[in-house]
């Protein structure tokens, strides 16, 4: 497949993260598709593991707008800048919900062969998030408890 073909499947499989979209993931990704992101802790394998978990997401966050900021293309890889937005209202990677928004940033590398995605990988800040949802301290308030002892 051509650079420019990866880079448009790239975004649509991106945007399957913001729409839970099970048949966009179904044409795009190979049957040993694996996922691999920090905040999961474990890699994902198939197909049928990312659509439970993007199903997980939006129950989590029903509300999250995924936003591409920039995307690059190299022979068979495809390089995405991205946000995501939303409202923490269910469960969401085992964190009970908090009614609390927030704002994700990250980086994903798609990886393909004839023409589908074999491999998403991708860093996020996932300390930010945390901070974001009340999970963990911000350095704000981890300097503000110092100061008080």
């Amino acid at each position: 497949m051509s650079t420019e073909a990866n880079i448009e499947n790239a975004r649509r499989l991106f945007h399957a993260w913001g729409q839970a979209s099970d048949d966009v993931v179904d044409e795009l990704v190979t049957p040993d598709f694996t996922v691999y992101y920090p905040l999961l802790q474990q890699s994902l394998h198939g197909p049928e593991a990312f659509k439970s978990l993007l199903r997980a997401i939006h129950a989590g966050a029903p509300d999250i707008d995924v936003v591409i900021e920039e995307i690059k293309a190299i022979d068979d890889a495809v390089l995405l800048r991205w946000s995501e937005h939303g409202t923490h209202l269910g469960e969401l990677l085992g964190i009970p919900a908090t009614g609390k928004r927030f704002n994700l940033t990250g980086l994903t590398l798609y990886r393909f062969r004839d023409g589908k995605v074999y491999e998403e990988r991708g860093e996020e800040d996932a300390l930010g998030l945390l901070q974001q949802l009340g999970v963990v301290p911000s350095l704000e308030e981890i300097a503000r408890r110092a100061s008080q002892q």
